[in-house]
């Protein structure tokens, strides 16, 4: 699938409102990420970060850019562009948004806005140590192949949710990153 064909499949689909999301009935802290999504050699890839160990809330775990929507934000493209800023030096002007999913909730207590966007050209990446360990790029081809998106069910206070998780060489991309990745697959492919 070329840049062009997502852009076609993204806008001319419904948009799902079918994510796993934790069913709490508390406004949680609002959040965003960007899901940056840029062309390398012809090929789509999905920008993905490793948050720094010394994070408080998921140290380690393979995420988006994002984080805490901060009260001089406008809304949640905002908030993604901006931390997307921070954390990998990927500039506002350099996306293209598309797009949002709708919020996804989660046990940690917090409400992420999922912002889909193309990266128009390719950029120096400035990895903040702060609250990043690594960055790095997936092929969104490796993604909708559904072979490589799994799903396991969990067990909390007796109701059970669907955990998605996708290994991918030798990183695990699991929890709320692992169902954006899947939204985003099942809706550009009406999976």
């Amino acid at each position: 699938m070329n840049k062009h064909e997502f852009q076609m499949r993204y806008r001319l689909h419904q948009l799902s409102a079918a994510i796993a999301s934790a069913p709490t009935s508390y406004l949680g802290r609002q959040a965003a990420v960007l899901i940056p999504i840029i062309e390398i050699d012809h090929q789509l890839q999905i920008v993905l970060t490793q948050r720094a160990m010394h994070l408080r809330h998921h140290p380690g775990q393979i995420s988006f850019p994002g984080g805490k929507v901060e009260p001089t934000d406008l809304n949640a493209i905002d908030t993604a562009l901006r931390e997307a800023q921070e954390e990998i030096g990927l500039s506002a002007e350099n996306v293209e948004v598309l797009g949002l999913f709708p919020p996804h909730k989660t046990f940690t207590g917090f409400e992420i806005t999922p912002v889909v966007g193309f990266v128009k050209q390719p950029f120096e990446l400035i990895i903040d140590p702060g609250e990043v360990a690594d960055c790095f790029t997936v092929p969104l081809s490796f993604f909708i192949n559904r072979d490589n998106r799994h799903e396991v069910f969990h067990y909390r206070h007796g109701k059970r949710y669907h955990v998605h998780f996708m290994p991918f060489e030798d990183r695990f991309i699991w929890g709320v990153t692992a169902a954006i990745i899947d939204l985003l697959c099942r809706h550009v492919t009406l999976d």
